[in-house]
C-alpha cells in the first residue's frame, strides 16, 4: 500500500533517525562513551582529591613558602652554639607544622563553608545579573549610538564642511624682514 522506501524493515512508517554517533544516553560508538566515562571523572563534585599536591596551580608557591632560613638566619661571624641552632630550627620547624594542622582542624571546615557561600553568591550574581546587566547596556547603547550617529551626520557633517571650505580659501605667508 505504501511505497517500500517510507517504511522501515520491521514495517512502521516512519523510523527514528538513528545518529551515527548513537543515543547520548547509550553511546553505541566507543569513542563516544569513553567521551562520556570521562567526563563522569572529571565531574567537579565527585573527583578525586590529590592528597600528595594540594597545590597543583601553585597559588602559594611565593606567600606562604616559608622556612627557618627565610625568617631567621645568623650572618658570619656571630654563631650560636650548634645545639641551639638545631633545637632552633627543630622548634620552629615543628611548631609551624602542627600549629598549621592545628588550626585547619578547628577553622578548616569553617573557612570552607564561609569561602564557598561567598563564591557561590559571586558566581550567582555575576551569572544571573551582571553579564545580563552588561548585554542589556550594550544592546541599549547600540540603538543610542545609531541615533547619535544619524544626528552628527546630518547636522555636524555639512557644518564642518561648510567651515573647512571657508578656511580652505586662506593663504598665510610668512616672510622675513631684516
Amino acid at each position: 500500500s505504501r511505497p517500500r522506501s517510507l517504511c522501515s524493515p520491521q514495517g512502521f512508517l516512519y523510523t527514528a533517525p538513528v545518529r551515527e554517533q548513537g543515543n547520548i544516553y547509550k553511546p553505541n560508538n566507543k569513542m563516544m562513551a569513553d567521551e562520556l566515562s570521562e567526563k563522569a571523572v572529571h565531574d567537579v563534585h565527585t573527583k578525586e582529591i590529590d592528597l600528595v599536591n594540594r597545590d597543583p596551580k601553585h597559588l602559594n608557591d611565593d606567600v606562604v613558602k616559608i622556612d627557618f632560613e627565610d625568617v631567621i638566619a645568623e650572618p658570619e661571624g656571630t654563631h650560636s652554639f650548634d645545639g641551639i641552632w638545631k633545637a632552633s630550627f627543630t622548634t620552629f620547624t615543628v611548631t609551624k607544622y602542627w600549629f598549621y594542622r592545628l588550626l585547619s582542624a578547628i577553622f578548616g571546615i569553617p573557612m570552607a563553608l564561609i569561602w564557598g557561600i561567598y563564591f557561590a553568591i559571586l558566581s550567582f550574581l555575576h551569572i544571573w545579573a551582571v553579564v545580563p546587566c552588561i548585554r542589556s547596556y550594550l544592546i541599549e547603547i547600540q540603538c543610542i549610538s545609531r541615533v547619535y550617529s544619524i544626528c552628527i551626520h546630518t547636522f555636524c557633517d555639512p557644518l564642518f564642511e561648510a567651515i573647512g571650505k571657508v578656511f580652505s580659501s586662506i593663504r598665510a605667508t610668512v616672510r622675513k624682514e631684516i
